[in-house]
């Protein structure tokens, strides 16, 4: 989960919720420019994440009785196993881009090494099984990578004030995309997608308790917070 604190407690955005707000982003990409496999590539950027259940997971808090932000966990095999399996009896393709996820977040990890290497030996079966090329398969990957950073700068609340800007990541085509905030929405440069301007949106709840007994006690505020809506108009540079 994404944990912001804010002047009345911990603002809590759910990973799922984070994967749809990336969705959202991808579906507005320029259509001369999206990956063959599309929709594939749209529905593996809105399930990236989606093994990362709030409600399921028994490691919610830290020590200090917090929330435990998604910047604060590392690899856990089972999850990524999880998500993979999820993967695969959707489509190979949709594997490929799922394994090329883990192995960007956790490729550092001495933890995933093992689970790795043996994900990149079944990138060969899945390739010629989803009858792609690997160039396909990374540039499909590099957009779901910008629409997942891109997500993680708004849910975290990074967007910068005063109009500066900042790097969202590289896209397929290798092009650095920037954003900064105006007074008509945030504005995206180069623009890289379909047209001149589109709403996203995500959802997050609020806690004011800053301490919780348990993950079973911090699960329970969670289910119980009030749901908030964010709205975001992205807009083409004038």
């Amino acid at each position: 989960m994404i944990v912001n604190y804010t002047s009345s407690g911990w603002q809590i955005i759910s990973q799922r919720s984070h994967g749809l707000l990336a969705a959202q982003i991808c579906a507005h990409w320029d259509k001369n420019n999206q990956p063959e496999c599309w929709v594939e590539t749209l529905i593996a950027t809105a399930e990236h994440d989606d093994v990362y259940n709030e409600l399921d997971n028994e490691e919610l808090i830290n020590a200090q009785g917090g929330p435990i932000d998604f910047k604060e966990t590392g690899f856990k095999k089972i999850l990524s196993q999880k998500l993979i399996d999820m993967a695969e009896t959707k489509s190979a393709y949709t594997a490929l881009l799922l394994s090329r996820h883990i192995q960007f977040v956790h490729g550092s990890d001495p933890k995933a090494t093992t689970f790795i290497k043996k994900l990149k030996k079944q990138e060969a079966g899945w390739i010629k099984t989803a009858a792609c090329s690997k160039a396909e398969i990374t540039r499909g990957y590099e957009l779901l990578e910008f629409c997942d950073a891109f997500s993680l700068l708004i849910a975290q609340g990074l967007i910068q004030p005063e109009h500066r800007k900042i790097e969202i990541s590289n896209g397929p085509d290798g092009t650095a995309y920037q954003m900064y905030a105006s007074d008509s929405g945030l504005v995206v440069s180069p623009w890289p997608f379909e047209i001149p301007f589109f709403t996203v949106s995500y959802e997050s709840r609020s806690l004011a308790q800053l301490r919780f007994a348990s993950s079973s006690a911090f699960r329970d505020a969670f289910k119980q917070a009030e749901v908030i809506r964010h709205e975001l108009r992205i807009i083409r540079e004038n």
